[in-house]
């Protein structure tokens, strides 16, 4: 089991931070605005929007893969996935990675996300690319649980009430072998370039549908006048009918 905080302790692993941190800087650009969680495992990249008088967050999920790592400037927690020790409404920013894709209850954490977030709130999601390389390769975090499409990432953020606003791919530098020579920042812009939907992770910025209804049975739609009895076990009476005689006893 390759640790998230083994890979990103690696030279190939403070690559891909640096390439994601780059990334993610352009969904949000300027700083946090407000209160900011990172969940999973995403201490790498809260430095990027941690300032004095707006602090960071870290939950570290408990699984094998997010569960090692050191405690962060004190505002670090290892937290289950089922019941996240926060209030609600609690965050304007929530960054999920190394999360969804280990979690056994992907809903329920999602669902879990949801409570947590301010109803104006954004969440950024990076999870691996079920077309790309790092997901089938075991030696990152990349590649260990389960990795998404988009079709099917859309459909979990959507069944926890929640609707993708854009859609990205990143870390194109392949996850074996020789780190590049040269600049990082080339071969992904190469990459995004010539094979856009094959990055090794997938990134989602989604916000609350709370305008979305979750019925809590399936409605029953009847036609005006039409009245329905209720029907009985049996529906005909049992008759008994007359043994015959027989031939035989005469």
């Amino acid at each position: 089991m390759h640790t998230a905080a083994s890979f990103y302790a690696s030279r190939r692993g403070q690559m891909a931070a640096r390439l994601l941190g780059q990334r993610m800087a352009g969904f949000w650009p300027g700083g946090a605005r407000g209160h900011m969680l990172g969940l999973g495992y995403a201490l790498p990249f809260l430095p990027l929007w941690d300032r004095p008088e707006q602090p960071c967050f870290s939950a570290r999920l408990d699984t094998p893969v997010t569960r090692e790592g050191e405690p962060w400037q004190g505002r670090d927690c290892v937290a289950r996935g089922d019941s996240l020790p926060f209030d609600d409404l609690k965050f304007d920013r929530i960054l999920m990675i190394h999360a969804l894709e280990t979690s056994e209850d992907k809903n329920t954490l999602l669902r879990q996300v949801w409570k947590v977030l301010k109803d104006d709130g954004v969440l950024l999601l990076i999870v691996p690319n079920r077309a790309g390389l790092w997901a089938h390769t075991d030696n990152s975090p990349f590649g260990q649980g389960t990795p998404f499409s988009r079709r099917q990432i859309d459909r979990w953020l959507a069944n926890a009430c929640f609707r993708a606003e854009r859609h990205e791919d990143a870390l194109y530098i392949p996850p074996a072998g020789p780190c590049p020579a040269g600049p990082a920042t080339v071969a992904e812009w190469t990459g995004r370039t010539l094979f856009p939907r094959l990055g090794g992770v997938c990134m989602i910025e989604a916000v609350k549908d709370i305008y979305a209804g979750v019925p809590t049975r399936p409605a029953t739609i009847m036609p005006a006048g039409l009245q329905l009895r209720p029907a009985r076990l049996f529906s005909r009476s049992l008759t008994h009918r007359q043994r015959g005689g027989n031939a035989q006893d005469t």
